[in-house]
């Protein structure tokens, strides 16, 4: 087994796990040269098999094999090839996240990891999923942020490695998480930019970050 589909198949049934997802909702992908390995239309993730992932040529967008692609293959391919750095693409449809963004609010900073780790996280308004309107949406913030919040519908993340694609993934899906809870209580108290950009400056902080681009 490649170690691409190694990675593949462990954040597969991660995102499954962890609730991220729910029945075959979500996708994710990964490079491997010039082809994306994505995960097959209509099947739930902790199902599919080593051959079952979907080969595509990321430049050309040709379907290599008989499956097919996820629907939103074009958002992915989109990512891929404005972000030649990534290794990585991961939607899932987080509750909270879902939930705090399609009340009309941002995702706010309430402790260390969420701005140490994620430099910005940029906001779509509802479009149909698994159109072109969308994967054009996409490709138009991804070159500036990691993770990329769509209001009424989920959240996508990239990354160096699936493992820091997923880490993003849970982290905005904890601040969503953090921010329901406090509001229910009182009124949230939100980091300062400068205490965000303290935190970026921590050489712990950027030492964990460089971990996370490994794939493990």
């Amino acid at each position: 087994m490649s170690n691409v589909i190694k990675d593949l198949k462990q954040y597969a049934d991660k995102i499954v796990q962890t609730g991220l997802v729910v029945g075959a909702g979500g996708n994710l992908s990964m490079r491997d040269g010039n082809i994306m390995y994505i995960s097959p239309s209509g099947f739930d993730l902790q199902e599919i098999e080593d051959h079952q992932w979907v080969r595509v040529d990321i430049e050309t967008g040709e379907i290599l094999d008989n499956l097919k692609p996820s629907s939103e293959v074009l958002m992915h391919l989109e990512c891929f090839r404005k972000r030649p750095d990534i290794t990585a693409v991961l939607h899932a449809h987080p509750s909270y996240s879902v939930g705090v963004s399609s009340a009309g609010k941002d995702i706010p900073c309430q402790f260390p990891d969420f701005p140490a780790m994620i430099r910005n996280v940029s906001y779509l308004e509802y479009l149909i999923p698994t159109t072109e309107v969308l994967a054009d949406a996409v490709a138009e913030v991804i070159p500036d942020t990691d993770v990329v919040v769509m209001r009424n519908h989920g959240v996508l993340t990239v990354g160096k490695s699936m493992k820091e694609a997923y880490f993003f993934m849970q982290i905005i899906e904890e601040a969503a998480k953090v921010y329901t809870i406090s509001s229910t209580v009182g009124v949230p108290r939100i980091l300062t930019e400068e205490e965000c950009q303290a935190l970026r400056n921590l050489s712990s902080e950027k030492y964990r970050s460089e971990l996370l681009k490994e794939s493990k």
